[in-house]
């Protein structure tokens, strides 16, 4: 493994351990030239869906994208980085078992909205404002008072 500070490739593995779920492993490594540490994680990589965007037009599945919109979505909130981890874990689950070659964007924005609502009810709220392409302040009271219900009373709506 390259180091990121120097470039050199002698690296040295100093800890190795899985996450809880044994889907990835996080490796903590040190440079032997420079002498600084930096983690690397491994993961099997699945092919991801082709997702479909509104306009038509077909990009690959960025893990990297998904997670900097929810870091966006949640900046400055009491969420810790592993658990937005896990959640993006979960949305992949969700789309390999899903066994499509393509899917639609607002399937993958419904199954964001979906972990965004478990983790923070704020960053949900800014995600779904973004994402629902609010414009005026009705769309974002519906929304509030859509979270704000009881299951129980949202389940029987639906």
């Amino acid at each position: 493994m390259k180091c990121p500070f120097c470039g050199e490739l002698s690296t040295q593995v100093t800890d190795t351990r899985e996450n809880e779920e044994g889907d990835t492993v996080r490796r903590r490594r040190r440079c032997m030239r420079c002498d600084k540490r930096f983690t690397t994680y491994e993961r099997i990589d699945l092919k991801m869906p082709q997702i479909i965007k509104r306009n038509g037009s077909r990009t690959e599945f960025d893990r990297n994208k998904l997670l900097a919109s929810m870091k966006l979505a949640l900046r400055k909130r009491p969420v810790t980085v592993e658990s937005v981890e896990a959640a993006i874990n979960r949305i992949e689950d969700r789309l390999l078992s899903l066994g499509e070659r393509e899917l639609p964007s607002k399937q993958l924005g419904e199954q964001v909205m979906r972990e965004l609502r478990k983790l923070d009810k704020v960053g949900y709220i800014r995600y779904a404002s973004v994402y629902r392409n609010f414009e005026d302040v009705d769309e974002f009271s519906e929304v509030i008072r859509e979270i704000s219900r009881p299951r129980a009373s949202r389940a029987s709506k639906t």
